[in-house]
């Protein structure tokens, strides 16, 4: 009976705990926002493929099927004339560099770049406050810091150059003054 008191005890403290640690706001707030991701990069690698690439397939040195270029580097031991597909030179055993996928995967990173860079001055046209942060250098410590910053929270140096001026307490008298 005790035992089971103990072990009861246990779990319900262990549950407890997962709890705490799992329904924190920061946790569901990640997972909210990897869900939207997952769901947004399905639909900008459907713009990307669907809208903006045929229209680039009409180009004399691109076609539609992009992903399907690539360049055989060693043959197979079944090579005639040719491969016809990606996964023909694979099965027989070729060596190929598959430019037309990368060139696939970068048009579409660039999308995604270029879609979350106007959504974001979008957000902040209408919200007042910019997702996008600008930076400077601080003249001392030469670290990215933002723009807005009076104080260089690495160096802990002033910005508006009272670093320059001369305030020690071991400076020279000034002429006039006792």
């Amino acid at each position: 009976m005790h035992t089971e008191s103990r072990v009861k005890r246990t779990f319900r403290s262990a549950w407890t705990g997962f709890v705490q640690f799992a329904l924190r706001d920061n946790v569901l707030e990640v997972a909210v926002g990897l869900i939207i991701a997952t769901a947004f990069t399905a639909v900008v690698n459907s713009l990307v493929s669907d809208v903006l690439l045929p229209p680039l397939s009409l180009l004399p040195f691109v076609s539609r099927n992009l992903e399907e270029k690539f360049l055989v580097m060693r043959k197979g031991p079944h090579y005639l004339n040719g491969y016809n597909t990606r996964k023909q030179a694979v099965e027989d055993g070729a060596v190929i560099l598959t430019y037309g996928a990368f060139i696939d995967q970068l048009v579409n990173f660039i999308g995604i770049g270029v879609i979350l860079y106007i959504i974001a001055n979008i957000y902040g046209y209408f919200s007042k406050d910019s997702i996008i942060r600008h930076t400077v250098k601080c003249t001392y410590c030469r670290k990215e810091i933002s723009s807005k910053a009076k104080r260089c929270p690495m160096c802990t140096s002033w910005l508006d150059g009272r670093e320059d001026k001369e305030t020690s307490a071991l400076s020279p008298p000034m002429v006039g003054h006792p």
